[in-house]
């Protein structure tokens, strides 16, 4: 098993985590240092790739990592820095789209298939928990992989970061964001679940829960 550290810079290579039943790899594209994660199942072969966010080049070859082009392209929300290469990489892979409901009509590529809370996502033998947070966009969706051998893996996008929820427009927004975030995801998953943002370095909820009540009376 490789060292994964989850830091990456745009222009450098991706990060890749082995795990016994999947890999996930990592990169970072500009301008606005988005991350973009490749998730494969080892024993299919399949794989979803998780906001395109630009560089399409490198999107694409970063959705056949260890294999065919990515089956599946999940926008974890409609903020155009996150699909900018969308329409490209759809093209270059022939990949179904997926994207919250409420968001799907705000990012101009048409979306195959429009998820809510509570649903389940499959990628070959990969079972994925489908997480609604609202706030940083009425649409914005997580994904949680629970690895069988291993702790759980949970894909934020915008809504969740080491230090903090996302970004809101108003107090009422950032109140729905945090209410979704402690109450879809710190009041479920363990403290070893290690989270993946859309931009910078990840971290584990463990490092995190100390911080939610501070989060709210600072009020972002």
């Amino acid at each position: 098993m490789n060292e994964y550290t989850g830091k990456v810079a745009v222009g450098g290579p991706a990060d890749v985590r082995e795990l016994p039943h999947a890999t996930i790899a990592k990169l970072a594209v500009g301008p606005m240092s988005n991350n973009v994660y490749l998730i494969r199942c080892r024993s299919t072969g399949e794989a979803v790739l998780i906001d395109a966010a630009d560089e399409p080049e490198r999107v694409a070859t970063l959705s056949t990592l260890g294999g065919t082009p990515a089956q599946t392209i999940l926008t974890t929300h409609q903020h155009a820095d996150h699909w900018q290469a969308l329409a490209p990489t759809v093209a270059h892979t022939g990949a179904r789209t997926l994207a919250g409901d409420a968001d799907a009509d705000a990012i101009p590529v048409p979306t195959d298939r429009r998820l809510a809370h509570g649903e389940r996502l499959h990628v070959g033998a990969l079972e994925f928990d489908v997480i609604g947070l609202r706030g940083h966009t009425p649409g914005s969706i997580a994904l949680y992989y629970a690895d069988p051998d291993g702790h759980g893996h949970l894909f934020t996008g915008d809504s969740l970061f080491p230090g903090g929820v996302g970004k809101t427009g108003n107090p009422a927004d950032f109140e729905s964001l945090l209410d979704d975030v402690q109450g879809r995801i710190f009041d479920v998953y363990p403290d070893e679940t290690w989270f993946y943002p859309g931009h910078g370095n990840d971290s584990t909820l463990g490092a995190e829960r100390p911080s939610v009540s501070q989060w709210r009376a600072r009020g972002w």
